[in-house]
């Protein structure tokens, strides 16, 4: 049973789990828009619950952009953690309407029961700004690129000591070739409410790096990303299968260094699954993620999850089909 709803187109998709199920929260947008590549401008959050990721509850709306704030245009991909304050912490990505350049910046909510979110203060918590600001691209006015890119946070606790990490999508500038200028952003917080933003992780090989998600298994850590064919930068064409899909960096190190791993871990063209996360069940890790464009015409819907396995030399690949939900 897929996360689909009826009236609503479904894609990019979050999880957390609090103790004795899945949340899953997810972008969406009316159907009624007719053309799915308006979805990006009138989205809002979607709630479900579920004890198997297969069977699904869904709650509503949790969350949409604000009437007057920075974030009055969109409210686009985030994470879900739980504080030391025991509040839930969402850090989300929004923009402003009227902004020429679409300029993301990240914003944070809280909730004490996950469906119910609250801004602190006007949301805005991390820009392109401060010391490290010349390490990404702020200015796409130039027209080599349609966006200035500071969105999808991935936040978890640092695992290098105390306070909280994020990674993010984004992009450096000075790199000649747009496809090769995409990036891993970076920042951290000592109390997951004051952020500084800090270098990139790993910049190159895409146009864009989209959805990152960092999770470490047995020693070794792994960077999730998302990008699409035509975004392979001239290098990585000649390197992998030039697909739309999900793949991960590799590395020693939440903050790297990190190479991209061989292959493509979950790709086709056209795109079958897109946006996907992988999350932790008592029978081993799922992915997880939105029915693209598999027959040429976008589906919108979250589909069912496939195992994700390790091989002998560390690299990930996706099993066979799950068997039917039990």
């Amino acid at each position: 049973m897929v996360l689909a709803l009826k009236d609503h187109f479904v894609w990019d998709s979050w999880y957390v789990h609090d103790g004795e199920k899945h949340h899953a929260y997810f972008l969406k947008a009316p159907r009624s828009i007719g053309d799915p590549e308006l979805r990006h401008f009138n989205v809002s959050y979607g709630h479900a619950t579920s004890k198997d990721l297969v069977n699904w509850d869904h709650l509503g709306e949790c969350f949409r952009p604000s009437e007057d704030g920075w974030d009055n245009y969109t409210t686009w991909t985030g994470s879900v953690v739980r504080g030391d304050d025991d509040l839930w912490h969402l850090y989300y990505t929004g923009t402003t309407k009227g902004d020429p350049q679409l300029a993301q910046r990240i914003g944070h909510a809280t909730s004490t029961d996950l469906h119910n979110w609250e801004r602190v203060g006007d949301g805005l918590i991390l820009d392109l700004v401060g010391s490290n600001a010349h390490h990404y691209e702020a200015d796409v006015s130039n027209g080599e690129w349609h966006d200035r890119a500071m969105r999808d946070p991935w936040v978890m606790r640092d695992p290098d000591g105390d306070g909280w990490v994020m990674y993010f999508t984004a992009r450096v500038p000075g790199v000649a070739e747009a496809n090769d200028a995409g990036c891993v952003g970076f920042a951290t917080s000592p109390d997951g409410y004051h952020w500084t933003l800090q270098p990139p992780v790993f910049v190159g090989g895409f146009g864009q790096l989209e959805v990152p998600q960092v999770f470490e298994k047995n020693g070794t850590w792994y960077c999730l990303f998302c990008t699409a064919g035509h975004h392979f930068s001239q290098e990585q064409t000649t390197l992998r299968p030039v697909v739309t899909g999900n793949h991960y960096l590799i590395g020693d190190s939440p903050r790297g260094p990190w190479l991209i791993a061989p292959g493509f871990l979950d790709g086709t063209d056209p795109c079958t699954r897109y946006a996907a996360r992988i999350v932790d069940t008592d029978d081993g890790m799922v992915i997880l993620g939105f029915a693209d464009k598999p027959d040429g015409e976008f589906v919108g819907h979250i589909m069912d999850p496939d195992a994700v396995e390790i091989a002998a030399d560390g690299h990930l690949f996706v099993a066979p089909k799950l068997k039917a939900a039990e």
